[in-house]
Formats: C-alpha cells, sequence, structure tokens
C-alpha cells in the first residue's frame, strides 16, 4: 500500500475480505492450498450437465433454451472478476455435506431480470426480494441436478449444499473462493438472446467432484514415492548421508550403557546420537541385554483396528419427510403486501392527514401473499362480510419446489 492511497486492486481486496498482505510479496497470506484440477474429466462433466440446465429453464420459463458448449477452466479471483460485468446476481450454494468448499453461481443482472420476467409473467419484473427469491429456485433446481449426476455410484452418498441464497451487488464485494478454483462456464440462448451463467467451484471441491467422477489429482502419498529404495535417500538424524561401511576382520561392537552402538575397526567409535550410533554395516547392529537399557522395556505393540460406522444418510432423510406431520400444528406470519414505495427522510416527516402514497404497483395489479416475509403467492383483494381479504390467484413456483419434497 503507497503512503497515503491506494490501489484498484487493494480496494477490491479489501471489498471481498481479503487480507490486502496477501497482494504484495512482502505480505502473509493465508490462501487455501492449491490443488491441481482435472480440468478434463470436470469438462465432461459440464458437457453432460448443459442439458439438464437447459431442462430446468425450459420448465421454469415455458420458453426454449438452447445449451452451447461450455467450458471449464482452473481460474484465480481476478481472472474470474476480467469476465464479469461490473454488477452481478451471485447464488452462493456452499457445499454442506460430502464435499466442503465455496460454490456459488453468477450471471448479469439483465439475464437475472429476464428469467423472474418469464417465470413470474411480468412485463416490467425488479430484482427485489421476490425476484432474487426466484433466482435462487432457479438455481436450487439446476444444483439438484448436478448432485443427483455426482452422487450415482454411491461415489459422495448424502452429497448437499446450503439452500442457495441470491444477491445482487457490484463484483467486486462478492465472495470468492480462495486460490486456485474450477471455473465452469455455460452459455445459453432463451428467445434468441444469448446469456451466461457461471460456477466457480472451490479447489479442493473440485478435485472431490473429479475423484468421484474417476479423475482427480495423484494421491499425495503416491507423488511422495520417489524411484530407487528408501535405504539410497535415506538421511541420518544427524542431518547428513548415511554411509554405509565394510567391517573390516576386527570388527568389535564396544560396550555402551543403556543404548545401542555400533563400530567398524577396532576401538572404532562413531559420534552417538540420543543413545545409538551408527556406523559399519546395518546388518551388524546389534541389541544390548535387557538389563542395559536403563530399565526400559519392549512392550509389544497394541493390536489397532479400524471401527466402521454404519451409513445414516438414508434413514435420516427418510425420518424427515416421515416426521413432516410434527410441525404441522406450528404458527406462521402470513402477510399479504398491496405495495411498497421509498421515500426521503424529509417526505416522510412531511406526511399528514389526507396525503396520498403513491405505490408502484398499478391499479387492479395483483397482491403479494408472504408467509415470514417469503412470497409464496399473489392474489386479488376481496371483501368478505365487511372485511377485507385476499384470493389466491397464482402459488409461485418456489412453494411447488417445497410441496414436492415432502
Amino acid at each position: 500500500m503507497s503512503e497515503g492511497s491506494i490501489s484498484q486492486e487493494e480496494i477490491d481486496a479489501l471489498l471481498s475480505g481479503v487480507d490486502v498482505g496477501g497482494l504484495g510479496s512482502g505480505g502473509s497470506f493465508n490462501s487455501a492450498p492449491e490443488v491441481e484440477i482435472d480440468i478434463p474429466t470436470l469438462q465432461t462433466f459440464a458437457g453432460t450437465i448443459k442439458d439438464k440446465l437447459a431442462e430446468v429453464i425450459k420448465n421454469m420459463t415455458e420458453k426454449d433454451a438452447v445449451p452451447e458448449a461450455p467450458s471449464v477452466e482452473s481460474l484465480g479471483r481476478d481472472q474470474l472478476l476480467a469476465k464479469l460485468p461490473e454488477e452481478v446476481v451471485a447464488v452462493m450454494a456452499d457445499f454442506s455435506s460430502a464435499l466442503s468448499g465455496d460454490h456459488l453461481f453468477l450471471m448479469s443482472p439483465e439475464f437475472a431480470t429476464k428469467l423472474v420476467g418469464y417465470i413470474n409473467k411480468e412485463e416490467n419484473p425488479t430484482l427485489d426480494d421476490m425476484g432474487l427469491s426466484v433466482i435462487s429456485e432457479v438455481v436450487s433446481s439446476h444444483s439438484g441436478a448436478e448432485i443427483t449426476e455426482l452422487s450415482k455410484g454411491g461415489k459422495l452418498p448424502g452429497l448437499a449444499t446450503n439452500p442457495p441464497e441470491a444477491i445482487k451487488e457490484p463484483k467486486a464485494m462478492i465472495r470468492m473462493p480462495q486460490g486456485t478454483f474450477a471455473c465452469f462456464t455455460y452459455p445459453v440462448t432463451i428467445d434468441g438472446e444469448h446469456y451466461t451463467i457461471w460456477e466457480a467451484v472451490g479447489g479442493s471441491a473440485a478435485d472431490g467432484m473429479a475423484q468421484a467422477l474417476g479423475g482427480g489429482s495423484k494421491p499425495a502419498a503416491q507423488s511422495a514415492m520417489s524411484s530407487g529404495s528408501g535405504m539410497e535417500n535415506a538421511s541420518s538424524m544427524g542431518g547428513g548421508a548415511a554411509q554405509m561401511f565394510t567391517p573390516s576382520a576386527g570388527f568389535t561392537q564396544q560396550p555402551m550403557m543403556g543404548g545401542m552402538q555400533m563400530g567398524a575397526g577396532m576401538g572404532m567409535q562413531q559420534p552417538m546420537m540420543g543413545g545409538m550410533q551408527m556406523g559399519g554395516n546395518m546388518m551388524g547392529m546389534q541389541m544390548q541385554p535387557q538389563g542395559q537399557m536403563m530399565g526400559m522395556q519392549m512392550q509389544p505393540p497394541p493390536n489397532v483396528q479400524s471401527l466402521q460406522f454404519p451409513n445414516f444418510s438414508q434413514s435420516v432423510a427418510g425420518g424427515e419427510q416421515g416426521n413432516i406431520n410434527l410441525i404441522m400444528d406450528v404458527y406462521m406470519e402470513m402477510t399479504v403486501e398491496l405495495g411498497r414505495t421509498k421515500k426521503t427522510i424529509k417526505d416522510i416527516l412531511g406526511l399528514g392527514e389526507g396525503t396520498i402514497i403513491e405505490l408502484e404497483k398499478l391499479a387492479g395489479e395483483p397482491v403479494d401473499i408472504l408467509v415470514n416475509h417469503k412470497p409464496i403467492a399473489k392474489g386479488e383483494v376481496v371483501v368478505i362480510d365487511e372485511n377485507f381479504g385476499v384470493r389466491v390467484t397464482e402459488i409461485l413456483p418456489s412453494l411447488e419446489h417445497v410441496a414436492s419434497s415432502i
């Protein structure tokens, strides 16, 4: 950071929660461990799942969605930011089970607004809370298709993500995966217009996906194995290379209290390290009698066996579905929203009796029905025995999804 000023790169880092010290060579930055991502395996998976994405969009928008050839790259945060528009709609859906790591979807606000308009059948849609919940529902459906594909064959049992949550923010404020991650790019054409959905998966989660698909990085134990015997690469306890000597005709073992000793030649002793002396031929090492081991007794190693736990994922899932009746009598707040508007503090202080407040909704337009402040349906206002009521005219897709999962 220069004296009295801050660079754009540092501003972006601060907005996204990144330690600015990690941007320079002298700072300490605790980034995620780098993982060699198997891009070819993930590329094949993207080619398989693109049709599922187009099917989800078509079912929810009732518009023909034509998927184009997707691409998968290994990118860093700055590289992905260069691909995005200045403002984006981001849907966080981090992995919560079987895999762990950042997982988010990104799209332009124009594309998100178009989806909301098609799904809600609105001519002038807005990306308010209701609109963002519709985008979350689209991502939830596509993420479910991905989970189904990755869970085939029992390779990732119990794979799940957190409930998708959509936000609309400048791209520099979006929380990106740390280090190198996998970026899926899905081009799609809807109603003759071209759009793009980006999917960012953290490095460790992307490697877990690749392994479930039969690929993935080489295990660390395998890469650590070197060609040749371990004796050729071994180092002595003092830090130097181990030396092998051929015993001479006068090879004798020197007495030593409470340790092991090896010698090469008459009266020759090697430097001792922790009660052990190395030298001569390794086959010539002898253990001193038990009485000379400073009272220590050698105990046989314990018999250790791994414990196998049963898989509870299927039984728990079945129990959750069967116990929905336990919460049927739980009260929830239902609200009918006629409309909204924004006013300055000056305008609010100027309100008085007879003041007319103009709402953003048109006269005769359906009102919104919310449960716990979440939109579930639309309806029209009616009067029943001098009391106001609302007649439900449309159930939003998010509620249909919940009902189908019960």
